[in-house]
């Protein structure tokens, strides 16, 4: 199962296996990660679960929508070239050991 490490904003790591195609915000929604709520479920429709990527993932990773684009707009905490919505980030084998930081706040 590939592995998600979660940065939260106090600096603490958490490793968290996250079974294939599940997304980085399931990941840590379902494994208590402090940081991200999700509260639309996944469906990029409140961008509580705004991730800051580390830059070397950054192009392993699908391109974002546009939709996902004007989400990340609106987010409390400020947008970053390295912003996404942890709710699109499916995990693969491919990004087995991605690292994402939580920004200070969501909502």
């Amino acid at each position: 199962m590939p592995k998600v490490r979660y940065i939260l904003v106090d600096g603490t790591e958490r490793v968290v296996d996250v079974p294939k195609g599940c997304s980085v915000m399931y990941g840590a929604t379902h494994n208590g990660v402090r940081g991200i709520e999700g509260e639309c479920g996944g469906f990029a429709n409140c961008a509580t679960c705004h991730v800051y990527v580390a830059e070397e993932w950054l192009p392993k990773l699908d391109p974002a929508s546009e939709h996902e684009f004007e989400m990340l707009d609106g987010t409390v905490t400020g947008r970053r070239r390295n912003s996404r919505l942890g709710c699109q980030l499916p995990v693969t084998e491919r990004l087995d050991g991605i690292t994402v930081t939580m920004p200070e706040q969501q909502g």
